[in-house]
């Protein structure tokens, strides 16, 4: 394909995301299935595309004047992949495939922007404005250039599995994928983020993976899992374990020492937990399925830790998923966090004694989080919070970690530990 037909494609399926209320990838693959004729490279092109245009809709929109599906694409080829305007002018006119000349106001927009510096903080942030006092309570002045960085394309990180192997050992065998050493953990790598216009190194080519020798993960989600504390022989009860990420995270620091459990109340997200267990060489862990009857029989007030990765908005989440800003609604946001006092209340019982109570979401709102807590210790006052020392990390004045882009160069991660009192 030539450009002309990839921008057309990246418009097609921005519409088809507006249109139809579509997550993202979903549109994308439509959009592939329809498309057999397009390579590797053409996909990659549309995919980040797309998604590089979603990130920034606001504040492209802004500056072309309109936030519709091809203004919002040609902004991004100018003012985020840096195309000149005559590349952009011959693509759109490329015939037969491509969107159609430029209209003057097009080329002006792209030639003379409007200016930001009028623009409101939602527009500088690229988030809706319904979000814009949420931010505030959490970020104040700065909500913008936080919301920013979350607009940003975000590197592969990766955790190298101590069960199998050791960080020199992984090193050598990334070194293919350009993977570099994190310094916040010792088993912690990153592929900083290729160029929109390419597919990023598969992980899965590299034989180690098929070992079980290390796991995609944040690095958010690795030092979440982190602050759980010291692990080994210990109970662990993973409470909502889905696809078994921060399960294998746990796993790797208990190393095959006590009993690990992983619990779902949707037994359709556990799917791939025991392959993915099975591979990665954990031996100590018990699955318990919703679909079993008092799935959580014998472990009531036992757990030496109980870690909790609540359903949320994924606020946290806008630079992977950067369609679901535009899609989130304050229904959903209360929704959430109903759920949330439900499964903290479901998880408070099974903790022991002096045990911990691991609270973690992928969210930036403080309605997801300190205010769950807040309520959470009114319903249970034996639960003190313990303050989370990690990494040199800094905390909230409550003893909280919160990390983001901006802060900690992680996906947004709210991390709490509470304390059983004995």
């Amino acid at each position: 394909m030539r450009d002309g037909g990839r921008l057309s494609a990246a418009i097609e399926v921005l519409e088809d995301i507006e249109l139809r209320h579509r997550p993202a990838r979903l549109a994308l693959k439509a959009w592939g299935e329809a498309s057999r004729f397009a390579g590797s490279k053409d996909r990659a092109f549309v995919s980040g595309l797309v998604l590089d245009a979603l990130r920034r809709r606001r504040s492209l929109g802004w500056m072309m004047g309109t936030e519709a599906p091809r203004a919002v694409a040609l902004a991004a080829l100018r003012f985020s992949w840096d195309w000149s305007l005559e590349r952009i002018v011959s693509a759109a006119s490329e015939e037969p495939h491509g969107p159609g000349g430029l209209a003057v106001e097009e080329l002006g927009a792209l030639e003379t922007p409007r200016s930001l510096d009028d623009a409101p903080l939602p527009v500088h942030g690229d988030y809706p404005d319904w979000l814009d006092p949420h931010l505030e309570r959490v970020y104040g002045e700065a909500r913008a250039q936080e919301a920013a960085a979350l607009a940003e394309r975000a590197p592969v990180d990766l955790r190298v599995n101590l069960i199998k192997t050791d960080p020199q050992r992984a090193a050598k065998v990334l070194e293919p994928l350009k993977a570099e050493h994190v310094a916040l953990l010792a088993q912690a790598f990153r592929i900083a983020a290729p160029d929109p216009t390419e597919r990023a190194g598969s992980v899965e080519t590299i034989p180690a993976f098929g070992k079980g020798w290390f796991e995609v993960q944040d690095l958010g989600s690795q030092l979440a899992a982190a602050a759980a504390g010291e692990v080994k022989g210990k109970q662990v009860l993973d409470f909502c374990a889905g696809g078994g990420g921060k399960t294998l995270a746990l796993a790797g620091a208990m190393g095959n020492t006590g009993q690990l459990y992983a619990y779902d109340n949707d037994a359709r997200r556990m799917a791939d937990l025991i392959p993915r267990a099975t591979r990665a060489g954990v031996r100590n862990l018990q699955v318990r399925s919703p679909v079993e009857k008092d799935p959580l029989r014998g472990l009531e007030g036992k757990m030496d830790v109980v870690f909790v990765d609540a359903p949320c908005t994924g606020t946290g989440t806008w630079r992977r998923h950067p369609d679901t800003k535009w899609r989130l609604t304050p229904e959903q946001l209360e929704r959430r966090m109903a759920e949330q006092d439900k499964v903290l209340d479901e998880a408070a019982p099974q903790v022991k004694p002096g045990g911990r109570l691991v609270y973690v979401t992928c969210s930036i709102l403080a309605e997801e989080n300190e205010d769950r807590l807040a309520a959470f210790r009114e319903r249970h006052p034996g639960f003190a919070v313990k303050h989370i020392d990690l990494a040199d990390l800094p905390t909230t004045p409550e003893g909280y970690l919160r990390m983001t882009p901006l802060r900690t160069g992680t996906d947004g991660f709210f991390v709490a530990v509470l304390e059983r009192s004995a």
